[in-house]
């Protein structure tokens, strides 16, 4: 039986019962005992005094065994360093008042010193070695742990400013540049962005550290809303992975089916207040916040989504080596896709085109073979945006030769572009300002020869009136507009409502235009480029993948939007899965609900129906009403027709006479004067 039982049998209570001190109480007697020769030397000081009185009351308040231990230990030091104050403190009394007995006292007071700094010296010997070998394992341990991380992920440390970040990935996402208030820091100064927070987070309640999101104190406590990610299989290097519903939430989601289809709103409040990071709900309701023009609280709940979907995260599934794939084409996982989307553009809405970059850059690394999101249709604008220059041409060149990017317009005009901003900087040598003017010069010229049509809509957006010899030219006539694709003309018209305030800038129109001018010579000069980009802009750009369409629609840029065909116009979009793929892969359906009441509930059928003897609103239409019902509507069609026909005649002969004219328009006024 334990030592708490038997105190707790003899019915004693905690702290009441005298301390066993072992060999801490010896010391704290012989300390004690060391004490009192001193007071004999001299006048007891006023720190002496209190200094004994705030030991025994502390030896008073102490209960537990292990506070006492280490309130010894510091208030040892603490008196050794006291002591030796006194002791000076006793030497000059002594000079002064105790001329005679100086001897005998100073050589007692220096044995006593002596023995206690002998002995604090070997405990500080004894807790230094003690703590050298720890730091040594320690380090053994760290250096063992960032060997293994580096041997998983493939990727070696880096940091910043050791110029060595050639050996990244140009798809490369860093923790710190996920977070908008790094970049914040960076414009306003930290101060500024952390000056009412601090207090707060002492106050805060408890939440997972997250790298996406910082929770907020209004948001719900969170529980496991039955979301999970688990391992499906390791290949060649890269981990893939997927998110899975556990019963629970598939029943959620059922239901979140059946508010979608009530076309309410209010059915989708509801089921998320009994689960407030239901991720479907949760991205549906943001779209709705949105159109009411309530961004902050749309940007709320996409940040809750990811806060969500990063607490279920498997332990091996990283955001920053660039190895974990996620299969768009299960339903669990593109909803991760779409909240990582919206929560980019509220960034860069929110004037944060860095930490926009970095998460466009770790949506494209979840898989970079098919991009279903297109974000090489917006890597460049983003870049250029946060004046990342290097960045976006090291991309270009680095996947230049595998994925064929001078063929996409982005690429062609903004490369361009990033090489001139570098030639306008100071900083750069001159040598390396003229490559880049070389660069952006020959660069802008093949992207306008092989995209022609993107210079008349570019010059109208920036409200630019073009030259008289650029208009009147065949080349970036009508023409070129007209002869394009439609596939080509999305992608031209998105990069043009995209990018078109980057090119108001004064100095780049005036580069623009010397560039165009030197085309219009090669043109008449007769340049092989021009038949080549021809020929190219004929062979390919026949039909747009479905990725690019559902970009386009995530963009709601007008200027594309209307050259989207019609399959994927009239097609019904779902907010919370926009333009699913063709070939989606469910891990569990919805049940079928049994149908109530009719089967077509349009008003013209319901309608024909309702003229039908037989009629009735509860049950299912019969095979011979469905007969009656058409047969009824043959015959009803030609009638509507000749109505129809009759009331555009009537409308056509109206005429409405115009009011007599009154020759004497002031006799009225004389009659009455």
């Amino acid at each position: 039986m334990s030592s708490r039982a038997l105190r707790r049998l003899k019915g004693k209570q905690r702290g009441q019962e005298a301390l066993d001190l072992g060999d801490l109480g010896e010391e704290l007697g012989q300390a004690a005992e060391d004490e009192e020769p001193l007071e004999d030397v001299g006048p007891p000081s006023k720190n002496s005094v209190n200094r004994k009185a705030k030991k025994n009351k502390t030896q008073k308040n102490l209960s537990n065994i292990y506070e006492l231990i280490c309130d010894a230990e510091k208030s040892s030091l603490e008196d050794d360093a006291e002591k030796a104050e006194d002791t000076d403190e006793t030497h000059d009394d002594k000079d002064t008042e105790h001329i005679d007995d100086q001897p005998q006292d100073q050589n007692s007071a220096n044995s006593l010193s002596g023995a206690r700094v002998k002995k604090k010296k070997k405990k500080k010997n004894k807790k230094g070695a003690t703590a050298g070998t720890q730091e040594d394992v320690a380090d053994d341990d760290i250096d063992a742990l960032l060997k293994t991380i580096e041997d998983t992920n493939g990727q070696t440390l880096q940091s910043e400013h050791s110029g060595g970040s050639d050996g990244r990935s140009p798809i490369y996402v860093e923790h710190r540049n996920l977070n908008p208030e790094t970049e914040l820091k960076r414009y306003f100064g930290a101060r500024a962005v952390l000056g009412d927070q601090r207090p707060r987070q002492r106050q805060r309640q408890y939440h997972r550290t997250t790298w996406m999101t910082v929770p907020k104190e209004p948001w719900p406590r969170f529980s496991r809303p039955g979301i999970s990610m688990s391992l499906v299989q390791s290949k060649e290097g890269l981990h893939y992975f997927t998110f899975e519903h556990s019963r629970d939430y598939q029943q959620v989601q059922f239901k979140f089916m059946d508010a979608v289809d009530s076309m309410n709103n209010n059915n989708i409040l509801t089921l998320l207040l009994t689960n407030p990071y239901h991720i479907d709900s949760l991205l549906q309701l943001s779209d709705v916040c949105r159109i009411h023009e309530d961004p902050e609280m749309a940007r709320e709940l996409i940040e809750r989504a990811l806060y969500s979907f990063e607490c279920s995260f498997h332990p091996l599934f990283s955001l920053t080596s660039g190895t974990c794939r996620l299969d768009f084409l299960r339903p669990e996982n593109r909803a991760f896709y779409l909240a990582l989307y919206k929560h980019m553009m509220f960034l860069e809405n929110r004037g944060c085109p860095r930490t926009a970059l970095e998460y466009c850059k770790l949506i494209l690394s979840l898989d970079p073979e098919s991009d279903p999101f297109c974000m090489l249709l917006l890597i460049d604008f983003l870049a250029l945006r946060s004046r990342e220059y290097h960045s976006i041409i090291r991309l270009y060149q680095d996947w230049e030769e595998h994925r064929n990017l001078s063929q996409l317009p982005n690429f062609a005009f903004s490369v361009a572009l990033c090489h001139f901003h570098l030639s306008q900087e100071d900083e750069t040598k001159q040598e390396e300002r003229e490559k880049h003017r070389q660069s952006a010069d020959r660069l802008l010229q093949h992207a306008l020869i092989m995209f022609p049509g993107l210079l008349t809509p570019l010059l109208d957006l920036c409200t630019v009136q073009p030259d008289a010899a650029v208009a009147a030219h065949a080349f970036f006539g009508p023409k070129s507009q007209i002869g394009q694709s439609p596939a080509l003309a999305e992608l031209t018209s998105l990069y043009v409502g995209r990018t078109h305030l980057l090119w108001r800038e004064g100095g780049v129109l005036l580069w623009l235009e010397e560039c165009v001018k030197e085309v219009l010579l090669r043109v008449d000069a007769k340049d092989p480029l021009v038949e080549d980009g021809l020929n190219k802009r004929k062979q390919r750009y026949q039909s747009a993948p479905r990725a690019i369409h559902r970009h386009v629609l995530l963009s709601e840029i007008k200027e594309a939007t209307s050259f989207l065909p019609l399959d994927v116009t009239t097609q019904p979009g779902m907010g919370f899965d926009p333009l699913p793929p063709l070939d989606s892969v469910t891990s569990y359906t919805r049940p079928e609900r049994p149908q109530v009441g009719a089967t077509d509930t349009s008003t013209l059928s319901l309608f024909f129906r309702s003229l039908l003897p037989s009629f009735n609103l509860q049950g299912g239409p019969r095979p011979e009403e469905e007969q009656e019902v058409a047969q009824a509507g043959r015959e009803l069609y030609p009638e509507v027709n000749r109505l129809m026909v009759a009331m555009r005649d009537v409308l056509a002969n109206i005429q409405f006479q115009e009011p007599p004219r009154d020759d004497h328009p002031d006799r009225d006024e004389e009659e009455w004067n």
